[in-house]
């Protein structure tokens, strides 16, 4: 008994030794039992073929659990300082892992593609590139009703696809519904200004009217809404200093909004001081 006690003492102490001692020893009994299965036939039959394959299975099952009891303690340390680096590398390439995992939902759900206009965040503009880690776009001042390029590219890691909304402008790059606002400080009735202002409106838009309705029409088939329409709205609201707020809303080609806003407010201005001369002239 002690020499017994003695020998598993020291293959206990000496664990690689005992890993190979019993490799060894399984190898030399799936050999011996397979061969036994076959026997001195010189073709298997399917019988043989499912013994052999349970033999090859069990065996190998056998040496991954006793070698899994006998290095279970190193197996828990190493296990323990592997998750704490990959927890540390995952930290580490946080952003680099969103940037590419943004890239795979930005292709799998088709959200846009080169040449569209695109809105992330507070940045808008036309995209130019796109690559695995990052989107260029080209920037369009569309936050201060303009509809030209600023100048600047901006590079947006793709990560920011998952903390703002992505918005497709790409019907915008032709024709958009560009609203703008004129105060009057006169608490005056504009409601008669507004026949004829629709009508100065489609002087001014009659060239492209035919062309905007039709492209109305697409847009709405295409998105599957009700949009407000390619004719121009006008609607009068009062602020809570008394003052009139008339608002503009036309369907119009993109590189023509503001000069045809600027149209819009010269007929405004000259009817206002045709109607309301006293107002005007103070």
């Amino acid at each position: 008994m002690e020499k017994a006690q003695i020998v598993i003492d020291f293959l206990l102490t000496h664990k690689m030794v005992f890993t190979c001692l019993i490799v060894f020893i399984i190898a030399i009994i799936r050999r011996l039992t397979l061969s036994k299965i076959r026997g001195d036939v010189n073709f298997v039959s399917e019988d043989q073929r499912k013994w052999m394959s349970r033999t090859k299975n069990g065996t190998f099952a056998l040496t991954i659990v006793l070698l899994f009891v006998l290095w279970q303690s190193e197996i828990n340390e190493f296990a323990l300082s592997v998750t704490a680096i990959a927890v540390a590398i995952v930290v580490a390439s946080k952003e680099i892992i969103l940037c590419f995992t943004g890239s795979i939902q930005r292709a799998s759900s088709r959200s846009f593609r080169i040449g569209d206009w695109i809105e992330v965040g507070k940045l808008c503009g036309e995209v130019i590139e796109h690559n695995m880690m990052a989107t260029t776009i080209q920037e369009i001042d569309l936050h201060h009703g303009q509809y030209h390029y600023t100048g600047k590219t901006a590079t947006l890691p793709n990560s920011m696809f998952f903390t703002y909304p992505v918005k497709n402008l790409n019907f915008m790059k032709r024709y958009v519904y560009h609203d703008f606002s004129i105060v009057v400080r006169d608490f005056v009735n504009l409601f008669p200004l507004v026949p004829e202002m629709i009508t100065k409106i489609e002087d001014h838009c009659h060239y492209f009217s035919e062309v905007a309705r039709r492209y109305n029409a697409m847009i709405e088939k295409h998105a599957g809404v009700d949009l407000p329409g390619a004719e121009p709205h006008i609607h009068i609201t009062s602020t809570s200093t008394g003052e009139q707020v008339v608002h503009f809303m036309i369907f119009c080609p993109t590189d023509k909004a503001t000069h045809l806003e600027q149209h819009i407010r010269q007929d405004f201005m000259q009817l206002y001081g045709e109607h309301f001369p006293a107002n005007s002239a103070d």
